[in-house]
């Protein structure tokens, strides 16, 4: 699969990485290399030998400097509501939706729409050079892409106003205190931590794994029950091979293979 803004190759069984691939505008993100990154991951989605995907921009500069402001600098009200509710959907929410687990290799700046693509990500590990924050109303605007939303969720509601209400930058040990990313690496081990975190991850059940994460996300969805969705999802696991295989694996003091 080709394409312009954005690279995808495997560099371990079962693990795909996805980069974006625009290091001359410091990997920002446009309407196309939002589309190009929605059809990688449902082909991911569709194919059964990746368990994992890895996220990240190409260069060692940055992940997602931001969105690109060449493109809205003069949409209107309208096309600005536009741009956030077609972004979310095809991008945004559909990885944070997304049946396999994917980490958010922070390799640079991940600045407004960069770090609300990696929040929208089920795991973040950040390289020790990386910064992060959300720079909109510098510009006059808020968040778009579900920053407002996010944040609040991984560090608190005050930490995440005073992120969006300063515009400032954080490091990578600030972002690590405040749960923000999961781990902290120098930027030579990102890869290979994020490889074996993957790799970890990948051993369990496929199948779990896609079910554990909509058991968590249904607690921050509006009119749901976490609790009774996790109820309902456990007991969904009982019908499935992979609860087959990896209780007989238990019992038989063997590893299980999913």
């Amino acid at each position: 699969m080709k394409f312009q803004n954005t690279l995808l190759d495997f560099p371990a069984a079962g693990v795909a990485r996805v980069m974006v691939n625009r290091p001359t505008k410091l990997n920002a993100l446009n309407s196309d290399t939002i589309a190009e990154l929605h059809a990688v991951f449902v082909t991911l989605k569709a194919d059964n030998s990746v368990r994992v995907v890895l996220l990240t921009g190409a260069g060692d500069k940055a992940f997602v400097a931001g969105a690109d402001i060449s493109e809205f600098s003069t949409f209107s009200s309208e096309e600005g509501m536009l741009l956030a509710r077609q972004g979310q959907t095809l991008l945004f929410d559909f990885i944070e939706n997304f049946p396999k687990p994917v980490i958010a290799a922070i390799n640079g700046f991940a600045l407004g729409g960069g770090l609300e693509l990696a929040m929208a990500c089920h795991l973040r590990c950040a390289s020790a050079h990386a910064k992060m924050g959300l720079p909109e109303v510098s510009l006059g605007l808020i968040p778009g892409y579900g920053g407002t939303q996010r944040l609040p969720q991984l560090v608190g509601k005050g930490r995440a106003l005073e992120l969006i209400l300063t515009g400032g930058m954080i490091a990578a040990e600030t972002a690590l205190n405040s749960g923000l990313v999961n781990a902290v690496v120098a930027p030579e081990d990102l890869l290979s931590h994020c490889l074996e975190l993957a790799q970890k991850i990948s051993r369990n059940s496929p199948q779990a794994l896609g079910t554990a994460i909509q058991a968590v996300l249904a607690n921050y969805s509006d009119g749901r029950d976490g609790f009774e969705a996790e109820i309902q999802n456990f007991g969904a696991c009982f019908g499935t091979a992979d609860f087959q295989e990896g209780t007989q694996a238990f019992l038989q003091k063997r590893k299980p293979k999913f």
